[in-house]
Order: C-alpha cells, then sequence, then structure tokens
C-alpha cells in the first residue's frame, strides 16, 4: 500500500493526519501544496481533481484520493488498527469523537485560511478587529473542550493512550498560539497537549519539521 499526503506545513487539518499516520508508523509520502502562493496550490486543476473542494489534506491510498481530515482518520483506524486511536468501550470511543468533531467542525473552520480572507477582503475588518473574532470563537470552543475532559485524569484526553481527540488537539492549541491567545485557562488541555508533545512521532508531525516549512 502507497500511501501519498498532499498537505501544507501549517495547515491544522494536515497536521492531525500526520500524526494520526506517524502515530500507526505507516510510511507515507509527502506532496506540499502551497496554500498562499500566487493564486493557490489548492486551486490548480490538478489538485481540484484530487479534492474537488480544493481542501487540504488529500491521502492517496494507492492513487484513491480520500478527503476530509476526520474521515481520513476513521480510515486509518479501520484500516490499520494498531496501535489504536479510539477507547475500546462504545462510550469512551463516542466521547473521543465528539470531542474531535467539536474542534474540527466548530472551532478550526472559523480561522482557516477561506474565512481569514473573507474577513480580510470582504469584511474588511482591521487588524484588531479580525483577531477578537479569532480570540472568541477559539477560546470559546477551547472552553468546551477544557470542560469535556477536566474531570479525567489523563494523561491524554481520554485515559492512557492518545486518541483522535488528541490528535486534533494538538493542531488547535498550536493555531490558538499563532493568534496570540491566552491558554493558561485550559489545564486539561495543556495537560494532554503536553502527553502529545513528548511522543517523537507527534514531534516529527510538527509543522516546522515538515519539507514546506516556510
Amino acid at each position: 500500500m502507497t500511501l501519498t499526503l498532499h498537505a501544507y506545513w501549517r495547515s491544522s487539518a494536515s497536521y492531525r493526519v500526520r500524526i494520526a499516520l506517524n502515530l500507526k508508523g505507516l510510511p507515507y509520502a509527502v506532496v506540499p501544496v502551497n496554500l498562499v502562493r500566487e493564486g493557490g496550490e489548492h486551486r490548480r486543476d490538478d489538485y481540484l481533481a484530487r479534492n474537488p473542494q480544493g481542501l487540504v489534506p488529500t491521502l492517496e491510498v494507492d492513487g484513491v484520493p480520500l478527503t476530509q481530515s476526520l474521515a481520513i482518520l476513521e480510515w486509518l483506524e479501520e484500516e490499520h488498527p494498531l496501535p489504536p486511536l479510539l477507547p475500546r468501550d462504545p462510550i469512551s470511543r463516542a466521547r473521543a469523537r465528539s470531542f474531535a468533531l467539536a474542534i474540527a467542525c466548530e472551532v478550526s473552520p472559523l480561522s482557516n485560511l477561506m474565512v481569514r480572507e473573507y474577513l480580510d477582503r470582504v469584511l474588511k475588518l482591521d487588524a484588531a478587529a479580525q483577531q477578537a473574532w479569532h480570540a472568541y470563537w477559539i477560546g470559546r470552543g477551547l472552553a468546551a473542550c477544557e470542560a469535556m475532559i477536566a474531570g479525567d485524569n489523563g494523561p491524554f484526553c481520554f485515559g492512557e493512550a492518545p486518541t483522535i481527540a488528541d490528535c486534533v488537539l494538538v493542531p488547535q492549541l498550536y493555531n490558538a498560539r499563532r493568534f496570540g491567545i491566552d491558554l493558561a485557562g485550559f489545564p486539561a488541555l495543556l495537560r494532554a497537549e503536553a502527553a502529545m508533545l513528548a511522543l517523537p512521532a507527534v514531534q516529527r508531525a510538527a509543522p516546522e519539521a515538515q519539507p514546506d516549512a516556510a
């Protein structure tokens, strides 16, 4: 099986998939997709043929493209179940999925590149207004996620091993810092992040470790 990851180094969705691939010990090739180059490589016809949404990442499996990061993580779990990224019991599995979806569907998209371009070019919000937007939505989302895991002992989001929740959390906290958001009020999230960042597999997935890092 040949895996090719079309990704942008600072994309949080790409970061999630790199973490999962590394945790499962799967070899993959990286094809950088530059989102900020003039015109955007994600808007080219050859890339849109792989991913009609023009988003990253796209994981090609023997030439077959898979899109949407959480769908890719679920495929990885089904096709390569060890080590697992979902807890064994159904309630814990649902909780891990709920946490991951809360970030991937309701927090992260509100600060992605398309939204930032719209805030800037269409709504013409100044830098302070844009910062207030990001701080409000990211802070609100992280507060809910903090509550979701505050009663768990960790060290990861849901127990003693990483799950899809942790794969999604690490990139979101990375993005939060990019926007200058104070994370001191989220001790449970920071605890899980620290456990993840101690793992070599997660360190190799870091944006700055990627071949296209600017």
